[in-house]
């Protein structure tokens, strides 16, 4: 089940903006569904209107877990990077002696 979960999540992470909006479609359509079941009667242009509504709260909690999933599998990450780039910084300094012992002119003040 970890296998499986994990896949989800890397599609999910690729296709970012295709998974909103299959949500965001999904939405709309199962509400609209559900306001055809509940209320026959009801204009049609009225159960657009509070689809798309029932879809863009739904859309804005994806996307607020989305970002609270970031922040959190995403500080390792950003952590590591830090830290490789911090290495990678350091050692394109140059030495600060030379083979001799004596200082290099750029770190002499």
């Amino acid at each position: 089940m970890e296998r499986m979960s994990s896949s989800v999540q890397s599609w999910v992470e690729e296709h970012k903006l295709s998974s909103i909006g299959a949500v965001w479609a999904t939405a709309v359509g199962a509400s609209v569904a559900y306001s055809r079941r509940r209320a026959p009667a009801r204009a049609t242009s009225l159960r657009l209107i509070h689809a798309r509504m029932h879809a863009q709260a739904l859309t804005l909690a994806v996307l607020g877990g989305a970002a609270l999933a970031h922040r959190y599998y995403g500080s390792s990450e950003r952590r590591q990077r830090q830290e490789d780039l911090d290495y990678g910084f350091k050692s394109q300094l140059p030495p600060a002696t030379d083979a001799e012992g004596n200082e290099n002119e750029r770190w002499s003040w």
